[in-house]
């Protein structure tokens, strides 16, 4: 079990960097594309977006299959990968695109921060 809980926290930190990364890339790109051109193009790359969503599942695999995956935990985790997937899958949400990545980025972390501090506090890391 011990064993378990560590990939847990592991997939936790990487799952919150990699949220972390795509905040970045979602809010700061765009901007840094108005002093720096090939910025834009990072900005606008679909497969880089459709790559960071397909990441994230296995990640959240992993903590939605610890012990410390709770009703909160599995919600918040769930439904940011939703809004995650639909932002970088469904071509009729693109105008909603950066607004639906950021909410989901944000459930995402928050899901996989609470999974890993209830594992702490349970003294069980």
């Amino acid at each position: 079990m011990a064993t378990r809980i560590l990939k847990a926290a592991t997939a936790d930190g990487l799952a919150i960097s990699l949220s972390g990364l795509c905040l970045v890339h979602c809010l700061v790109l765009p901007l840094l594309s108005a002093a720096l051109p090939i910025a834009g193009t990072w900005a606008e790359a679909e497969w880089l977006h459709k790559t960071f969503v397909v990441a994230a599942f296995p990640f959240s695999l992993i903590r939605l299959t610890s012990p410390a995956a709770n009703a909160a935990v599995a919600a918040l985790i769930v439904s940011g990968l939703w809004l995650l997937a639909g932002a970088a899958f469904v071509e009729q949400l693109h105008d909603l695109e950066t607004p639906l990545t950021v909410l989901g980025a944000i459930m995402l972390s928050s899901g996989h921060l609470l999974g890993w501090r209830r594992d702490h506090a349970a003294g069980q890391s």
